[in-house]
């Protein structure tokens, strides 16, 4: 095997990516600092801040117009994303929390792409399988339970337009993919990743970006 970059991401050199991508604004700035303040146990759950940018870089690089979130939180993802879109886009972000996104319909109000923006609080699967069977979603980001990762690709890989695109997030899951062993929210993510690199009806890469990133194009 030959790796072809052996760079370490140190803090400097990290924060030197960061001050080469587009700045987070005034309203991402501020939900990713509420939500460091008000849920410190948990808000490794909020999207890395370099993954902002680049979904908003995806939905205008796709054109998206119709988006759906699995997995919300505090609404740092759904808000880079619906920034993104044109005037007349939506994006529908399925979490299962009131308490956390709560704090995301306050950015997206302050940001005023709230009108862009349908939560539905119920399981994702529900929401999913509710949804119209034919293939209508342009772009689709899943960051939650990741035992139930293949069932939310199962859902949404028929209803994804043909170039349409699938981005997923933790694939690495802290290095815990590496083991043979795992149980639990690492297993599932070992077996995703076996689903989606086997799926003929995806061309997919799992990119070294935050805690592992898969995007996956319908052919």
């Amino acid at each position: 095997m030959s790796k072809g970059n052996s760079t370490k991401i140190t803090d400097e050199l990290y924060q030197y990516m960061l001050d080469h991508n587009p700045p987070l604004d005034a309203v991402q700035r501020g939900l990713v600092a509420r939500t460091y303040a008000k849920f410190p146990d948990v808000a490794g759950m909020q999207s890395a801040e370099e993954q902002g940018p680049l979904l908003a870089f995806l939905v205008r690089l796709t054109g998206a117009r119709h988006i759906v979130e699995v997995g919300t939180f505090t609404g740092f993802s759904a808000l880079s994303m619906a920034q993104a879109l044109p005037p007349d886009g939506r994006l529908i972000a399925c979490d299962v929390s009131e308490e956390w996104t709560a704090y995301g319909r306050e950015a997206w109000e302050e940001a005023g792409v709230a009108d862009r923006i349908e939560l539905r609080i119920a399981p994702a699967l529900e929401t999913l399988r509710a949804m119209p069977a034919e293939p209508h979603i342009d772009m689709a980001y899943v960051d939650a339970d990741k035992e139930s990762q293949i069932s939310y690709w199962e859902e949404l890989v028929p209803r994804l337009r043909p170039g349409g695109l699938i981005v997923t997030d933790n694939t690495l899951f802290h290095g815990t993919v590496l083991d043979a062993s795992a149980t639990g929210s690492a297993a599932g993510v070992r077996a995703f990743n076996d689903h989606v690199t086997a799926d003929p009806r995806m061309d997919s890469v799992l990119l070294a970006i935050s805690d592992g990133l898969t995007l996956s194009r319908k052919r």
